[in-house]
């Protein structure tokens, strides 16, 4: 294994995604296009037409655009006309279901900790209806989780089948991989899923087990590296080129010391380990040792700069402080659906505060007393809620029109129409949701000596 100088990649400076190795990268691009003729969104689309390399061709044009126009979605957007009442913009490139929002771990940079979070999964025929409006507007990719773990979903394998056999170019899904067993991994294989994404934070067993403790059960480090290794091993005994494996870990003060570790870890059996940005989602994690703390501070005070004002440490130690936002890419990108049908603009407002929309009328109906629900067993320090206990009620700084809409025209209606536009301008402090965000992405980044 070669020493982390030789395997680390920096992606973008000021992004979420930071390092991944580079002495064998990942192209995620060439493998799904090399790949698309086992792609099981052109096996089942293949059935009804004569002209099957006609359809593969487009489907390998189509998954290029998805991912340019994924790069590149500021420039696709960047003239203000675009977001104009009756302009539509282009269908989202993907949407984000939560299949479930139920997890099993209470993991302290989470934010469950901090907003109470139902513990429900998605019903099947609420989902069927997503997928058939998103293969309506040729949405190319849906991901099966936001807050919860998609692994809870007893049917979860037949939830990817559904959107795959409807043609759906690319389903991925993230987890946790604590009950990831050897009967789960045979199923999500054949369910034909194109990506999965571990979420596996530190690089040593004391680490882990801190970030990642479980709601119910004492949760692994051992046990679950055993699970992601053994899917691997099953994927390659069942000869299969799907899905694509990929692992992440995020930067904090405990885990920094620990990135050469983690790359030893899982490089040899994953095909993409990275590590990205923390971003605090309430919780106070530190993600800053001591020394670059004074730094910090010494620098701030010397050029007379507010205490508050947003930071960041990249995989070499370098400090970059912001003084100014930007635009979010992920309002111009995704749609995010609760398990019940509330639609949101993004995956860091949790729980949809700042909602855009409704595809089912069981949020506003039945929303406030399955979150009272989770409420009163977080008071009664019930089994799998002691950890929760400082979640709070969330907040609404945002109520859309009570009434059942379409994903398309909620894309291009005056919610989000409105927010994109403040975002455009770079006032995003207008916004209560995004005033206090700190993803990485929505800042501009300055180097301090």
């Amino acid at each position: 294994m070669a020493d982390i100088s030789s395997t680390k990649q920096e992606i973008l400076k000021g992004s979420s995604r930071l390092y991944s190795r580079n002495d064998n990268p990942f192209d995620r691009v060439r493998y799904m296009i090399d790949n698309m003729h086992l792609n099981k969104a052109y096996l089942s689309l293949s059935k009804n037409t004569q002209n099957k390399e006609q359809l593969l061709s487009k489907l390998k044009k189509d998954y290029k655009i998805y991912r340019e126009r994924w790069v590149n979605v500021h420039e696709n957007y960047k003239n203000d006309q675009n977001f104009s009442s009756g302009n539509k913009l282009l269908s989202p490139l993907s949407i984000d279901i939560e299949t479930a929002a139920i997890c099993d771990l209470a993991c302290p940079h989470c934010s469950r900790e901090y907003i109470i979070t139902p513990d429900k999964i998605m019903k099947f025929e609420l989902y069927k209806k997503i997928v058939d409006e998103c293969v309506k507007l040729e949405v190319p990719s849906i991901k099966l989780n936001w807050r919860g773990e998609p692994l809870l979903n007893p049917k979860i394998d037949e939830f990817i089948k559904y959107a795959k056999e409807k043609g759906i170019l690319e389903v991925s899904i993230n987890t946790n991989a604590a009950t990831l067993s050897e009967e789960k991994s045979k199923k999500l294989i054949n369910s034909n899923l194109d990506i999965i994404i571990f979420s596996f934070d530190g690089g040593r067993k004391e680490t882990y087990e801190k970030m990642r403790p479980g709601r119910f059960h004492n949760n692994n480090f051992d046990k679950v590296y055993e699970n992601i290794k053994k899917f691997s091993e099953i994927k390659k005994k069942m000869n299969s080129k799907f899905p694509v494996t990929k692992i992440q870990m995020i930067l904090t003060k405990d885990s920094r010391g620990e990135t050469q570790d983690f790359f030893d870890l899982f490089s040899d059996i994953l095909d993409d380990v990275t590590i990205t940005q923390y971003n605090e989602r309430g919780g106070s994690i530190k993600d800053l040792t001591e020394t670059q703390q004074n730094k910090i501070e010494k620098y701030l005070g010397v050029n007379k700069l507010k205490k508050s004002i947003p930071y960041m440490v990249n995989f070499d130690d370098e400090i970059f402080i912001s003084k100014k936002r930007k635009s979010c890419e992920q309002i111009f990108q995704r749609l995010m659906l609760t398990y019940n049908g509330r639609v949101g603009m993004c995956c860091h407002d949790w729980g949809a505060q700042h909602g855009v929309g409704f595809i089912s009328e069981d949020p506003y109906k039945n929303d406030h007393r399955e979150f009272l629900d989770v409420k009163e067993k977080i008071e009664k320090n019930k089994k799998g809620f002691s950890l929760l206990k400082n979640a709070k009620m969330p907040e609404k700084y945002n109520e859309p029109l009570k009434k059942v809409d379409s994903l398309e025209n909620i894309w291009n209606g005056d919610e989000l129409t409105k927010v994109r536009k403040i975002h455009r301008q770079n006032k995003l402090d207008d916004l209560d949701v995004c005033k206090n965000c700190t993803f990485k992405d929505t800042f501009t980044w300055e180097k301090i000596n």
